[in-house]
């Protein structure tokens, strides 16, 4: 029997059980609004898409579900079901440390990410689940892409810091500037500081058209 648990624009996720494995159902829905054949061939390449990337973000060190099955007929992918917590449900309650040490960790997974020249593309606390083992694992890789390109980058990080200001404020400060050093562990100071410009130039943007 399969649940749903969410609800999405582009997808249907449910939890259940396959060959004996407590198992993820990515549905890819139909879009009523695009010609049918068009909306076929979008749904047949995100549903390829998806798994590619987060092989991809796995091979160079990044931690992600297993992917079991993917059914182009049905749009659907069968990946691992992964054990643990949200971060966006336990970050307001760690202790200051654990906080600091779990953010650096996510800024190290993220610059990993980058380096190898992939974008998330959804980088928030929803997305983002922690293992009993106290591993990190980032799964959703819908959005993603193979890109090194500098406003992606940034526009990931920016969505990590809007995650954080919304679900997490009294922290976001500190948890922020401590997945900034996580990120420069693995991109470089050079790298990073473009970056984080980029950051401010999107929140700039984003100012502005809020205040028209």
């Amino acid at each position: 029997m399969e649940v749903l648990i969410k609800k999405g624009a582009e997808a249907s996720i449910y939890f259940g059980e396959w060959c004996g494995r407590k198992v993820i159902f990515k549905k890819r829905l139909p879009k009523r609004y695009r010609l049918s054949e068009l909306d076929r061939t979008i749904q047949i390449q995100r549903t390829k898409h998806e798994p590619q990337m987060i092989h991809r973000a796995k091979e160079v060190g990044v931690p992600t579900p297993l992917v079991f099955m993917v059914d182009l007929e049905e749009a659907t992918i069968i990946m691992e079901y992964i054990e643990g917590r949200r971060i966006k449900d336990i970050l307001n309650d760690l202790t200051d440390n654990e906080r600091i040490e779990i953010s650096r960790e996510i800024g190290r997974l993220i610059g990993r990410l980058h380096k190898s020249g992939i974008v998330h593309g959804d980088l928030t606390t929803s997305n983002m689940i922690l293992t009993p083992e106290g591993k990190i694992v980032l799964i959703d890789f819908g959005l993603s892409e193979q890109s090194v390109d500098l406003e992606a980058r940034g526009v990931d990080l920016h969505l990590v810091k809007r995650a954080l200001a919304s679900a997490h404020y009294r922290y976001v400060d500190e948890c922020f500037n401590a997945i900034i050093r996580g990120y420069e562990e693995e991109m470089g100071p050079d790298l990073t500081k473009d970056v984080l410009n980029r950051v401010a130039e999107i929140e700039k943007r984003g100012r502005y058209i809020a205040g028209r």
